[in-house]
C-alpha cells in the first residue's frame, strides 16, 4: 500500500461531518506521527503510541476504526434521526471524510515504517479490508434501531449532572433466569413491543415485596429488546425535576426509552412529587412519544403517609390524600408482584440449581429462606450463590 503521507496528513486536520473523531486517541497519535522526522527518535515514539491506543482496544485497526465511526455523533445521523432532510454538501463532505477513515482502517505497520530508518523490532498490528461508506449508509438505514453515538455502543445510562452517560457494564440479568411471574412478564414485554412498534404504551408501575424480581425484570427485558431500538435510562429519585431536560434531549433520538426510577417513595411534602406527576399526566414540557416510564416500589400508593395526614391537621386532608393515592393510578399499567408461595419458591431454587450445575436440596433452601423470613426470587438467588461458592472452596 503505497500512501503520499503528506496528502494523508492534511486529510486528517479536515473532518467536519466527523470532527469528534479527530480528538480520538488513534487519530492524535497518528497526526503526532506524521508530523515527525522519519529518522528520529520522536517517529519511534509516536509509532509506539499509535501500537498502544490499539493494544487497549484488540489490536486490529480496521475494527478499531469501524467502532470510532459507529459511536461518532454526526449531523447525518442527527437529521436523520429526527427524519429531517440531510442537505447535499453535508452527504458530500460525509462521504469524503468516510474514504479518509477508511484509509486510517487499512493501515498496516510495514506502511509506517516505510518513513522510517530504523530497522530494530517494532510493535505491529493487525489490519483488514472495509468500505466505511457501505457500512455507515447501512447504520443510517437502520438508525431507529442502531442509534448513533453512544447509543449504538451502550445500552444503559444514568444521569449524572445534567449529561447522560453510558452504564459500561449494565446488569446482565436474562429473562430465562427469572422463572415464574409469566403473566407479570408478558404484560411488560407487550407493552414495550407497543412502545418499540410505535404504538401507544403506558408508563408502568411495579408494586411488591422487595426481592420478587421486578427491577430484574425491567433490566431483563431491555437485555432482550436492545438491539430492536430499546436503550434505558436509570434515574433517582433527586433527579425527577431534571426530567424535561432529559426529555428534550431524548426527543430527538430515533431510539426508544425506558426511563427508570427504582425503589420509588415520596413524602407528603416531597418536590420531587409534582415533577412524576407532570410526566405522567403528559403535559407540555414533559410529553414524549419515544420515552415510558418504569418505576418499581413496595407501596402500592408511593407516598409515605403519617398519623397526622390521616388525622386532621389539614383542613383540607381529604383531598390531599386523593392526591397522593391517586398519583399510583396515574400510571396506565400497575403490575403487582407477589412474595412467591413455598411450591413456587422452590421451583425457582431448582430452576437456578440447574443452570448452575449445583444439587437441588429442598430442606436447605426452605431453612435458608426461614433465616430470612421470606420466600422471594432474590433469596433463592442468593441461595444457589451460596451454593455455587460452597462447591468452588
Amino acid at each position: 500500500m503505497t500512501e503520499n503521507l503528506s496528502d494523508f496528513l492534511c486529510g486528517l486536520y479536515s473532518l467536519s461531518v466527523f470532527k469528534e473523531i479527530e480528538n480520538d486517541g488513534l487519530i492524535t497519535a497518528l497526526r503526532e506521527f506524521l508530523k515527525t522526522d522519519g529518522d528520529s527518535d520522536e517517529a519511534i515514539k509516536r509509532y509506539c503510541e499509535i501500537a498502544a491506543v490499539l493494544y487497549r482496544k484488540n489490536a486490529d485497526i480496521t475494527e478499531y476504526v469501524r467502532d470510532v465511526v459507529e459511536c461518532c455523533p454526526n449531523p447525518v445521523a442527527e437529521r436523520l434521526g429526527l427524519k429531517i432532510e440531510v442537505p447535499d454538501e453535508i452527504r458530500k463532505s460525509a462521504e469524503r471524510e468516510l474514504l479518509i477513515l477508511n484509509r486510517i482502517a487499512s493501515l498496516t505497520p510495514s506502511v509506517l515504517r516505510s518513513r522510517m530508518k530504523y530497522s530494530g523490532e517494532l510493535p505491529g498490528w493487525t489490519a483488514g479490508k472495509i468500505n466505511l461508506s457501505e457500512e455507515f449508509s447501512e447504520q443510517m438505514k437502520n438508525i431507529g434501531k442502531r442509534g448513533y453515538g453512544m447509543y449504538t455502543k451502550y445500552r444503559a445510562f444514568r444521569l449524572e449532572g445534567k449529561t447522560l452517560r453510558p452504564i459500561e457494564y449494565p446488569d446482565p440479568v436474562t429473562l430465562s433466569e427469572l422463572v415464574g411471574y409469566e403473566r407479570e412478564k408478558k404484560l411488560i414485554i407487550d407493552n414495550t413491543k407497543a412502545l418499540l412498534n410505535g404504538k401507544p404504551a403506558a408508563n408502568i408501575l411495579l408494586t411488591g415485596d422487595a426481592g420478587t424480581g421486578k427491577s430484574s425484570t425491567v433490566k431483563a427485558v431491555v437485555n432482550a429488546l436492545w438491539q430492536e431500538g430499546l436503550r434505558i435510562l436509570e434515574l433517582k429519585k433527586e433527579q425527577l425535576h431534571d426530567l424535561p431536560d432529559v426529555l428534550a434531549e431524548l426527543n430527538r433520538n430515533p431510539l426508544k426509552f425506558i426511563i427508570f426510577v427504582d425503589d420509588l417513595s415520596f413524602t407528603s411534602n416531597d418536590d420531587n412529587f409534582s415533577a412524576l406527576k407532570a410526566m405522567l399526566e403528559g403535559t407540555v414540557s414533559a410529553k414524549s412519544e419515544n420515552t415510558v416510564i418504569y418505576a418499581t416500589s413496595n407501596r402500592r400508593h408511593l407516598i409515605k403517609e403519617s398519623f397526622s395526614d390521616r388525622d386532621g391537621d389539614d383542613v383540607h386532608r381529604n383531598d390531599t390524600m386523593q392526591e397522593t393515592v391517586s398519583l399510583s393510578e396515574r400510571f396506565g399499567l400497575h403490575i403487582t408482584f407477589s412474595r412467591p408461595d413455598k411450591a413456587t419458591y422452590l421451583n425457582i431454587v431448582k430452576h437456578l440449581c440447574d443452570e448452575a450445575g449445583v444439587e437441588f436440596d429442598e430442606i436447605g433452601a426452605e431453612k435458608f429462606a426461614l433465616t430470612r423470613a421470606s420466600r422471594s426470587a432474590r433469596a433463592a438467588r442468593q441461595y444457589v450463590d451460596s451454593l455455587i461458592s460452597a462447591k468452588e472452596n
